[in-house]
């Protein structure tokens, strides 16, 4: 049982970096974004795109606090491949040429394009398609 706070932030480190090991990135490619909401802790774990510098919405979890919620988010990291489908995404953002393909673990087509999405204004993007990939 965590009881001081250091023992907290030890173990929430510890999550943290299983996390980042288990998704095979660089620290500086995922974001851990901590927040409150209706007296929880929300935990939304971003992934940045190194070659074209883009951030995405890879999941949220809400939990009691933020070990609580690093564990949920670990547990999910974990067995999305079971539990979600995989999308590709293709896509251009705005005054740009370039096609970008993506990839998102996701429940459905919408819940795919929010983390797509996730944290711009829509008009930034312009979508191609969405794909829902053969299972594998």
């Amino acid at each position: 049982m965590i009881e001081t706070a250091s023992e907290m932030h030890v173990e929430a480190a510890r999550i943290q970096q299983k996390i980042k090991d288990y998704l095979g990135l660089r620290t500086s490619d995922l974001v851990f974004e901590f927040s409150t909401v209706d007296g929880r802790v929300r935990l939304d774990l971003i992934t940045i795109n190194p070659r074209h510098n883009q951030a995405f919405l890879y999941h949220f979890e809400t939990g009691s606090d933020k070990v609580d919620v690093l564990k949920k988010m670990l547990d999910y990291v974990q067995n999305s491949k079971e539990k979600e489908n995989s999308y590709t995404i293709q896509w251009v953002a705005k005054d740009e040429k370039e096609l970008h393909t993506s990839y998102f673990r996701a429940g459905n087509i919408m819940d795919a394009l929010q983390k797509l999405y996730y944290g711009r204004d829509m008009n930034t993007i312009t979508v191609f398609s969405v794909v829902l990939n053969p299972i594998s």
